[in-house]
């Protein structure tokens, strides 16, 4: 896929605004969170004034009872203040993480409505980084730097109306290096922004090939690629490292200005202040107050520049976000849907004609077929022909666009997407299988199925050989079935699909895999279990095709000859060319 370019502000920003739905169940947890954050400020604000009076109080005039009293309310504030961010920080991590929670369940739900044509499009690594890292970075920000965002603000007027009500002059130069911050900041905002999304788009394709290298290490070992994808990879890394390396850079250059105007700003006041202090327009207690209540600033000033770098990201990281999820799904219910019911089971192709999403090219054009109930009718034709692609209009992986597709005399359409793929089950030839039990692979379409129902797909299927693995049905099967061989991988998803009992089975040559003597016993179980169901087979091999009761021949993406096995052996000599050895075999 070609990766969208740096989002404009504005519309990082409206996506980053988009969010707050999402904290709307946790508005309560985050004004508290807020007032907690804001008194504990307030709390430590309060130290400096109390410091003051006790300088110019009791140490000025050694009175111990006075400065006992002022230091026990001292340590009370100090007590408060803790107590305070710990009450914030523990509803924090409730409300930041709910909703990072919700956010994250909506955002795989909708990856679960898209097509398959968008999966197709979209590098697993972006979809990955975008569910994990993204939604981390948008809760520290949502959790941290949101509410700091607007306590900082308000500390900062707080303390300098405290500086000025000390000594106005001074105070007024504290809040004049507010100006330089703020432009500072701005200059900050735009620079980020885009290295920002380009740092996080690069960890998304780093994520790929690490899952790619991580599924394919067997073909990359096999071929002695081990090298050449290590130098991808460094590559890659090397480019990930420059990119970050720069975003610290432009961090850091407006990091040391945020230090540098306070730091500047300090001097003048300790410069200033001791001259008032001598002249006695300043008391000694009123400098020490007002250094610390300017001290007290340094956290918040040296904190908003991290907060504004993570507000960026936030905001990159919601745009990529919302790319997904404003994605809309093609293939949805039609409002007046309906359930679909277990029927005879026939299929009728009427002028079908696909083409991939934007592309012209049609796959497939005027394909007419009809699959009589009980009937199993075989498709064959060399690679590139529309097979696979015939069959998966039937589940509606995809959408037929042109024509239509009946299922028991209605269009398929017209049926809610789950009830239909009840009614239709399918066996891919790269068999899909998850990382668990043999047992729930199996029952993943069926999770109601006995262990009567399990052990006949598993009799059809020739798939005995689970119950010598370790823990039998209960054995979890590594990540994508990488544990099993390809042929055990085949049987194991031809049986899931068997043990749906669909009205439809779909199998898109389930038996590449097998070894001749195995395909032999699945052919005999399969001749049982196709009798009185409707099936529509992928093929490539002549002994495969004997199960079929008709056979339609595809070329260049349409069904130019339909009938018996011998009878299209004997008048299609195209049909003969397909099905001898020196015919393109699709892998």
């Amino acid at each position: 896929m070609t990766l969208p370019a740096a989002p404009e502000k504005p519309r990082a920003i409206t996506s980053l605004w988009r969010v707050r739905t999402y904290l709307k169940p946790y508005a309560g947890q985050m004004l508290l969170m807020t007032a907690a954050a804001a008194l504990a400020v307030g709390a430590s604000l309060v130290i400096p004034l109390v410091v003051q009076h006790v300088v110019d109080g009791p140490v000025r005039r050694g009175d111990r009872t006075g400065l006992y009293e002022l230091g026990g309310l001292a340590l009370l504030l100090g007590a408060a203040e803790a107590g305070l961010v710990f009450v914030r920080r523990w509803v924090q991590s409730y409300a930041a993480l709910g909703m990072e929670t919700a956010l994250r369940r909506d955002l795989y739900t909708h990856l679960q409505r898209l097509p398959v044509a968008f999966h197709d499009q979209w590098q697993t690594g972006q979809l990955l980084s975008r569910a994990t890292s993204d939604l981390s970075q948008i809760r520290r920000f949502l959790s941290f730097g949101l509410v700091f965002l607007f306590v900082n603000i308000a500390t900062f007027i707080t303390v300098v109306l405290l500086l000025v009500r000390i000594n106005l002059p001074l105070g007024l130069l504290v809040a004049g290096c507010a100006v330089p911050l703020f432009l500072v900041s701005q200059r900050l905002a735009r620079a980020y922004l885009a290295v920002s999304r380009r740092v996080q788009d690069e960890q998304g394709d780093l994520a790929t090939f690490i899952e790619e290298s991580a599924v394919g290490v067997r073909t990359i070992r096999s071929f002695g690629r081990a090298a050449h994808v290590g130098q991808t990879f460094r590559t890659g890394a090397t480019t990930l490292h420059d990119s970050s390396v720069e975003k610290a850079q432009v961090v850091s250059r407006f990091w040391s200005t945020f230090d540098l105007i306070p730091n500047i700003t300090l001097a003048l006041v300790l410069l200033l202040g001791a001259r008032s202090v001598a002249s006695g327009d300043m008391t000694l207690g009123g400098l020490v107050a007002f250094v610390t209540l300017m001290l007290s600033l340094s956290w918040p000033i040296d904190s908003m520049g991290f907060i504004l770098a993570n507000g960026q990201e936030a905001m990159t990281a919601a745009d990529r976000v919302y790319e997904v999820l404003d994605t809309e799904p093609e293939i949805v219910d039609r409002p007046a849907a309906v359930e679909g019911r277990r029927g005879p089971g026939e299929l009728r192709f009427e002028g079908v004609g696909f083409a991939y999403p934007g592309s012209t090219k049609q796959v497939l054009h005027d394909v007419d077929l009809v699959v009589h109930p009980g009937e199993t009718v075989a498709l064959v034709g060399i690679t590139g022909s529309g097979k696979t692609t015939l069959t998966a209009l039937v589940p509606r992986l995809y959408d037929v666009t042109a024509g239509r597709l009946l299922l028991d005399g209605k269009d398929v359409r017209d049926y809610t997407l789950p009830s239909l793929r009840r009614l239709v089950s399918t066996a891919f030839e790269e068999a899909t299988l998850f990382s668990a039990s043999v047992r729930e692979n199996l029952t993943f379409g069926r999770p109601d199925a006995t262990d009567e129902e399990v052990a006949e797909a598993l009799d059809i299927a020739q798939a005995a050989f689970v119950h010598d693995l370790p823990w039998g049905l209960d054995t979890r099967i590594g990540e994508q079935g990488l544990s099993l061989s390809g042929g055990q991988r085949q049987r194991l998803a031809l049986a899931r699909a068997v043990l749906g009992r669909p009205s439809v089975l779909v199998l898109d040559d389930p038996l590449s895999a097998l070894d001749v003597h195995t395909e032999s016993l699945v052919e005999e179980a399969l001749r049982r279990i196709l009798v009185g169901t409707t099936a529509l087979l992928v093929v490539h091999r002549p002994s495969t095709v004997a199960l079929a009761d008709r056979v339609a021949l595809l070329e260049n993406g349409t069904i130019v000859a339909t009938g018996t096995h011998s009878e299209l052996m004997e008048t299609v000599p195209s049909y003969r060319a397909v099905l001898s050895q020196d015919a393109e075999v699709p892998a």
